[in-house]
Order: structure tokens, then sequence, then C-alpha cells
């Protein structure tokens, strides 16, 4: 994308300041969105960037800029401006940049560019009519469908270059139902780091089933009850409180920041002894999966929780350096206009030994909360707030009634360590996670967790 004596004269334009890190950062993506709504194509979108940005490290300060281009002499231009940010002088220079190979293979058998518009269309109405046909109380579906195909290049001032590509796609579907003045909504998605491929393993039409009976059982829940009490808590989605509440607090610029509860926790147990939590950017085909993060280091499996002892926080080639440990392979950057900071990929707890039923078959009095919807998080603090989405009541370890107007508050490392017994049904749900002004792909997941006592927030007391 960029010729290689180029890339070393940048990054020695920009080290010579007294820097004691440069880093090149070059983009070129395709990203295209359809979606349906009132059973039609409502919004079609295309977008194309091509982009490069350039930043230099001194002591604890990141001085950053960006074109949105690969025009040379803009770039240089960029780069004169960004090492004026810097007044010292170095005497080392890059002489020769090695390139990284992926460890991370896959197979892409359909690239979204071989894929039409009315093929993508297809989908979204298979989607639509699968939904509608379900049941007549479905009176409104949203569905969207996007892509993404990305080249990056990155290179630095440790000597290092990478190429890599990416491919993505995300399918998504909202149902609402109603029945006189009950109305009810199911939200399902479907995404991975593949092509089209993706509707293979799965069709569209059978996640919009699902929205769809979520939607329709919940327009006969009943008042959710208040109060402390056992919750179980399902698989795949369910991963977004330790998400949210725990895994946030593990990244190494909030510990840095003094902005997290287990600042100083690495080799102390802050969980109960069933839960081992993982971060992961070497799954296969996962919707948060990478071969390199944003800044070009091979992506990890990253043992985070061990039999409830703290192992490590995530970071960054920056965060790694302040506290003096092993890269991680979490740098992470939503594009070239952005600066990379500790992100999560697939975070999850990991599966455990028990039969998910059995885990519900011990609770007298309680709720199984299956999905959730939006939630607050304070991640100094851990404390949290969500909304349960889909939930039911748990009688004499029976699943009972659906519930409504039910949210779960808590501490997220009070929760950790509440934590009786970790079911042996390993999922994961795709999302978006914000930081900084900047959204990326992740996943969240985890089997059915029984916790002992969870402050249930409901409207029957």
């Amino acid at each position: 994308m960029l010729d290689i004596n180029f890339v070393k004269k940048i990054l020695n334009l920009l080290v010579s300041s007294g820097g004691s890190f440069s880093e090149i950062f070059v983009q070129k993506r395709v990203l295209n969105s359809l979606k349906l709504e009132d059973s039609r194509i409502e919004s079609l979108t295309s977008g194309f960037e091509l982009g490069c940005g350039l930043r230099l490290i001194y002591n604890d300060s990141t001085f950053y800029a960006y074109v949105d281009s690969l025009n040379k002499e803009k770039i240089l231009n960029a780069a004169k401006v960004l090492k004026s940010a810097v007044t010292q002088s170095r005497l080392i220079k890059v002489l020769n940049l090695t390139e990284k190979k992926s460890l991370y293979s896959f197979n892409i058998k359909k690239y979204p560019s071989d894929i039409n518009q009315k093929q993508k269309s297809d989908i979204l109405f298979d989607a639509d009519k699968k939904a509608r046909e379900y049941s007549c109380y479905i009176n409104q579906v949203t569905c969207r469908i996007s892509d993404l195909e990305e080249q990056v290049f990155i290179a630095n001032s440790l000597g290092h270059f990478i190429h890599d590509n990416n491919i993505k796609v995300f399918f998504a579907i909202n149902v609402i139902a109603q029945k006189e003045d009950q109305i009810r909504t199911g939200y399902k998605s479907l995404a991975k780091t593949c092509g089209y491929e993706l509707f293979e393993e799965k069709k569209a039409s059978d996640v919009a089933l699902e929205a769809a009976k979520m939607a329709v059982i919940m327009l006969d829940a009943v008042n959710a009850p208040a109060g402390s009490m056992p919750v179980v808590i399902g698989p795949a989605f369910g991963g977004v409180i330790f998400h949210e509440a725990c895994g946030h607090g593990l990244e190494a610029d909030a510990i840095i920041k003094d902005a997290s509860v287990f600042k100083g926790k690495i080799g102390t147990k802050i969980a109960s002894l069933c839960v081992n939590a993982v971060d992961d950017a070497t799954l296969q085909n996962h919707w948060g999966s990478y071969a390199f993060d944003g800044e070009g280091n091979h992506s990890k499996k990253n043992i985070l929780i061990k039999d409830g002892v703290l192992i490590q926080y995530i970071n960054d080639y920056k965060s790694s350096k302040k506290l003096k440990v092993d890269l991680t392979g979490n740098g992470r950057r939503q594009s070239y206009r952005d600066i990379p900071i500790p992100r999560m990929s697939n975070t999850y707890i990991d599966n455990g030994k028990e039969n998910p039923s059995s885990l519900i078959k011990s609770i007298k009095n309680g709720i199984l909360a299956k999905e959730f919807s939006g939630g607050q998080v304070d991640p100094a603090t851990g404390n949290f707030i969500f909304g349960i989405s889909e939930g039911y009541l748990i009688k004499n370890g029976i699943v009972s009634e659906p519930i409504k107007g039910a949210s779960l508050i808590g501490n997220g490392p009070e929760i950790l360590n509440k934590i009786e017994a970790v079911g042996n049904d390993l999922d994961f749900a795709p999302g978006f996670c914000g930081k900084n002004g900047q959204s990326i792909s992740n996943e969240v997941g985890q089997p059915t967790i029984l916790v002992s006592s969870i402050t249930v927030g409901g409207t029957e007391i």
C-alpha cells in the first residue's frame, strides 16, 4: 500500500524528534449496509475509506495525526507537524523492517464483493417473512445486514511491519409483538469474521424465528419479583455482565488511571473457584477475532482469571511498557483516525462441569435471566444495573412464567464471588463495544451460571 523505503523514511523522521516509538497505520476498507423495515428495503449505504494514521510516543505522551489519503506529500507533511511536538533528538534509526507473518488463518468462501444487492436483500426478506409468519401478534420487523472488506498495513520503529485482511458480516433483527396494550421486543444477531458463508452455518430466517418467539412469549409476562434472590444467567449474551462490570476493569489503561477495582489484584483470588475467564482473539472466525491487533501484534488467547485467581490484565504497547508486562495483543482501534487502546476481543467465562438443568433444579424461588437490554456500569467500582429483556420465574426447580420489568442490580467483583456453579454449555453473542468514542466488534460469552444472590429490581414485591 506504501513502499517500504517511504515507510522507513516516515518512521525515522518521527523518531528522530526524540520519541521512543513511531508507527504508521494504513487502512483501506469497503463497507456496505442494507436495512429492511415495514417489509421493504428502507436504506442502502456503501462506503469507501482510505487513509493513514501516524503515531509518536514520547515518555508518557502520545501524539497522533492522520491523513485521509495515501498521498506521500500529505503524509510527509503530517509527519513533520507531528515531529515538531517533540524537540529532543535521537540517533537511532530504523534500518530494516521485518514482516510478521500471521498465525491466524481463515478461508473465505463468499466475499462480500461477490454477493450482489439482490442476494443480500433476499436474506432480509426471508427473515422478515419468517418472523411475521410466526404469529399474528408480530406487527413490526426491522433487520439489517452489513459487511466489511478491509486491508491494513502497520509498521513501527521497533522494526516490524504486517499486512492483514479482514472480512466481516453482521446480521441483526428486531421484532416487535403487540397484544392489546402489551408490547414486547425480541432481538437476535448473527455475525462472524468470515464471508457470506455465514448463512450456510445458520440461516437468517432461523435467527428471525428466535427473535419472534422471544417477543411473543414475553407478551404473557407477569410482573417481576423484587429483592435479593438466586439468579441463573443464561449462556451467550449473559456474558455481557462480565464484559461490562468486570472486563473493562481488566483493561490496562483503567489500571494505570486508578479507575479499576482490580488494580493491584494480580495473583489474588477475586472470584469463586469455579470461575475461569478468558479473552481470546484467536477463536476461529469469531466476531471479535483477528490475526493482528491495531498495533500489528499477534492475537493471543489470554487467561484472565483461573480458578478464581486474577492472572493478568489485557494491554496495548504503551500500557504493557508502563506496567512492565508482556503484550497481550489487545491494542485495538476503530480506524486510522484513532489511537489504539486496550480493548477486549472475545471475552468469556469458560465452560464448567455442571449440567445447566441441574442449576435450575437447585433453585426453589428465583429467576432465569436469558437476555439483557440496556444497562449502566461504573467501571471504577463495578456497580451495574442491567435490564432483563427475556426472563422467567423459577419455582421449585422449574422454569415457569416469563417476567417483565425486571433488572439486575449489583457489583461485578461481588458477583464473581457469588457464582456457585458454572454450566457446560458455553456459547457466544456478537456485538459492538464503545470506549473513548471508538466502536469495535467483539463477542461476549459464557455458559449458564448460577449466582447465589443478586438484587432484582422488579414491580412485584
